[in-house]
């Protein structure tokens, strides 16, 4: 009779609970649905560019009667030797220093890999448009000659590759130094001031593109939202950003994604085929984001050569520099 007892206590004390539950439940989904009718947080945007479709555009044509512009953008970097930040052909998930296997890997593309991309460039009679860091200045002064002797055009792309503008958040005078430094840097090398910017991992802070502008850079290649340059609303000065194809960038193809070099030369000729049919509507931009220690390999160099093979052979394309693109725009748009 006790164990009869003490199940009943039980099983009315489970019921109590249960009918307490169900009680509480239709409380708990009006919670719910009043939540869910709440107003969303309204979505904030950039406010950096007008919003603007591609089909409403003006056609107009790039010099020479083009309609398909193109530019290549070596990333030409230095790295410090005691920080395992940077690009990496393997992990170094400890984070340990020296970093032996990448930093070495990296340094091949200064000291080969750049030259190879170079002798396709001289080939294809083509020039570059090099993203520097600004201390490849003062690490290779002997580089800085090679390439402005085939007269290539130098962006600021930061100091290094192990450090970025992320470290300015909320100090927008340090930054202003920062840039200022990075520009002058580049000026006093290559006897030309930037134009050009591509920063670091194509990191910004909420005052770059104000600050770059006011020190004379008028195209940035971080924002890639369009087939065309567009124009940046800044506090001074003129910003254009210029297409910088992120999605063929060889960085992401062969070590992000692991392809192949056949792989890596079907996806550019895609984009420049897609690119050049959408061109006779209206004109377009493809940009080369290319880095010396990923396609200046020998295994890779050939579908380099002839991706650009492949655009050499259709008419109406022009290959240009960076500042080129964006003077030939302002004088048409």
């Amino acid at each position: 009779m006790h164990k009869m007892g003490q199940d009943r206590r039980q099983f009315v004390a489970k019921g109590l609970l249960l009918a307490g539950a169900a009680g509480i439940a239709p409380s708990g989904l009006a919670s719910s649905a009043a939540r869910a009718q709440t107003a969303p947080r309204p979505i904030r945007r950039s406010e950096r560019y007008d919003d603007s479709f591609i089909f409403e555009r003006k056609p107009f044509k790039w010099p020479g009667n083009n309609t398909l512009a193109v530019w290549f953008a070596p990333n030409v970097e230095v790295w410090q030797y005691d920080s395992a930040v940077g690009a990496a052909i393997t992990p170094n998930p400890t984070n340990r220093v020296p970093d032996v296997f990448n930093y070495a890997w990296r340094e091949y593309g200064m000291r080969v890999g750049l030259w190879r991309l170079a002798d396709v460039f001289d080939e294809a009679g083509v020039k570059a448009t090099v993203a520097l860091n600004a201390q490849v200045c003062d690490v290779y002064p002997k580089a800085m000659d090679e390439m402005k002797r085939r007269g290539w055009e130098f962006m600021g792309h930061g100091t290094t590759n192990s450090t970025n503008l992320a470290a300015f958040d909320q100090q927008p005078d340090q930054e202003r130094d920062a840039i200022r430094n990075i520009l002058r840097t580049i000026e006093q090398a290559s006897g030309k001031r930037p134009r050009g910017w591509l920063g670091s991992g194509l990191v910004e802070t909420y005052n770059t593109l104000d600050i770059l502008a006011a020190e004379g850079v008028n195209y940035c290649g971080d924002w890639n939202n369009d087939d065309q340059p567009v124009p940046m609303k800044v506090k001074s000065g003129k910003m254009f950003g210029i297409p910088y194809c992120n999605e063929i960038n060889d960085l992401g193809v062969y070590l992000r994604r692991n392809w192949t070099g056949e792989q890596y030369l079907l996806s550019v000729i895609d984009q420049f085929d897609t690119l050049y049919a959408d061109s006779r509507k209206q004109p377009r931009v493809l940009g080369m984001p290319l880095h010396p220690m990923i396609s200046g390999q020998p295994l890779r160099i050939k579908y380099l050569q002839r991706a650009i093979a492949h655009m050499k052979e259709h008419q109406g394309v022009w290959f240009a520099t960076g500042s080129e693109i964006i003077d030939a725009y302002q004088a048409v748009a």
